[in-house]
């Protein structure tokens, strides 16, 4: 991996929420959320960050966002050239990578205040950060509008008066008021209607390439990751299992839970029927996990050694910038999706 085109590096993240009980509320363990989570993203490009629900998807986000502080860990952050390490940071040093780092959130129903109105929804950024004053303002919010698909005439209009669609429009339009580098979309459409997905997919996408925008798409609909993702990161309980290309862990997966996951993908042809790959079993507690591969418990080609030693990250084939956190994934044949089945969103 080049630096040079790194536009964040996450190192060893870790994510700690203490338990509490009794009368005096003693620590008497912790819910290890994201424990040691290690990625990169380059400068232009889509990372999908996949998993179940509770698996630390979006508190890798937020972390990364600094909207909470890590336990453990590091991120760096590629601004004009120098990277910092903004896990370190306090918040007076944060202030000037804000503006480099937004967030879409997955309900556009809650994430927006009704009681206020489209322009002061998309202006605040611009009224905080102090970039545009005055009557620039207006002009400034009509440009966000018309970018992702509004007009002029919904300025003066409150939440409510919108769908679900138009209303993750407007929060799109207030992520992108800063002009960021890097935007956290968190389940962005996972709330809308499956006529509407497709739309708000589209224009993310076109918007990547007006902005130069980099996203960490967090998502659990596989078909969405495959359509808008360049490359594709597995979490399980809270560790990351396999990253790699879209086309290389989709169709040539490494890990166990990556197959398990691909085969619960809707097949595009009725007609065509392949093996579900069932996981025995319920998802440990994140605040006892299993020793070693967390996965093994569910794993049905685990051995002794996976209870005993806990996988990192190895590339699987030289050059291949694909890694897996398996003892057996140069071994394993497993099963992705079929190449001729197309992703739908």
């Amino acid at each position: 991996m080049s630096t040079n085109d790194v536009l964040l590096e996450v190192k060893d993240l870790k994510m700690y929420f203490p338990v509490q009980k009794g009368l005096l509320r003693r620590v008497v363990g912790h819910v290890k959320a994201v424990d040691g989570v290690s990625f990169f993203i380059r400068d232009g490009e889509t990372l999908g960050l996949v998993g179940e629900s509770g698996c630390g998807k979006t508190t890798t986000g937020r972390c990364i966002l600094r909207a909470l502080d890590p336990t453990e860990g590091e991120i760096w952050f590629t601004k004009d050239g120098k990277r910092e390490n903004i896990a370190q940071l306090t918040p007076a040093q944060l202030s000037p990578y804000r503006s480099e780092m937004q967030i879409i959130f997955q309900d556009p129903f809650s994430s927006l205040n009704p009681r206020m109105t489209v322009m002061d929804i998309v202006s605040e950024p611009l009224r905080i950060h102090k970039l545009v004053r005055g009557a620039e303002i207006k002009e400034k919010v009509r440009e966000l509008l018309e970018s992702v698909g509004l007009q002029a005439q919904h300025m003066n209009r409150y939440p409510y008066a919108f769908s679900g669609g138009q209303r993750q429009r407007v929060g799109i339009a207030r992520a992108l008021a800063l002009r960021p580098r890097l935007i956290v979309c968190d389940e962005p459409v996972s709330a809308l209607d499956v006529s509407i997905q497709a739309q708000v997919l589209n224009l993310l996408d076109g918007l990547q390439k007006d902005y130069g925008l980099t996203y960490l798409f967090i998502a659990h609909n596989l078909s969405v990751v495959q359509h808008i993702c360049t490359r594709v990161a597995v979490m399980y309980l809270g560790d990351l299992v396999e990253t790699g290309s879209s086309d290389n862990l989709y169709h040539r997966p490494k890990h166990p839970y990556t197959e398990a996951l691909l085969s619960a993908v809707p097949k595009t042809d009725p007609t065509k029927k392949s093996k579900r790959v069932l996981l025995e079993g319920d998802v440990p507690s994140p605040v006892n996990p299993p020793s070693g591969c967390k996965f093994h418990p569910r794993c049905s080609y685990a051995k002794d050694i996976c209870s005993q030693e806990r996988p990192t990250l190895q590339e699987t084939v030289p050059g291949s910038d694909h890694y897996a956190a398996c003892h057996f994934a140069a071994e394993l044949s497993l099963r992705g999706i079929e190449t001729s089945q197309s992703a739908s969103a």
